[in-house]
């Protein structure tokens, strides 16, 4: 009654873009023909943390205490 049947509404414009965006998303994905992805790389863990004093591991040079020991 009050639509005018072209679509046009928010409602039917958002429902638009939602789809588009879930489009492009499922296009990043990997799919059956690609390779699969690499395994997940575990960080570096160092066993003892550095003493106040002692050089930063950050490779800045500067003391443990002035750089990222704030």
């Amino acid at each position: 009654m009050g639509t005018s049947g072209k679509g046009n509404d928010a409602g039917s414009e958002r429902f638009r873009d939602r789809e588009r965006q879930d489009r492009d998303y499922k296009k990043q994905l990997p799919g059956e023909d690609d390779e699969p992805l690499p395994p997940p790389v575990e960080p570096i863990q160092s066993d003892a943390k550095p003493k106040r004093n002692d050089k930063c591991p950050c490779g800045s040079g500067k003391k443990y205490k002035q750089c990222c020991g704030k």
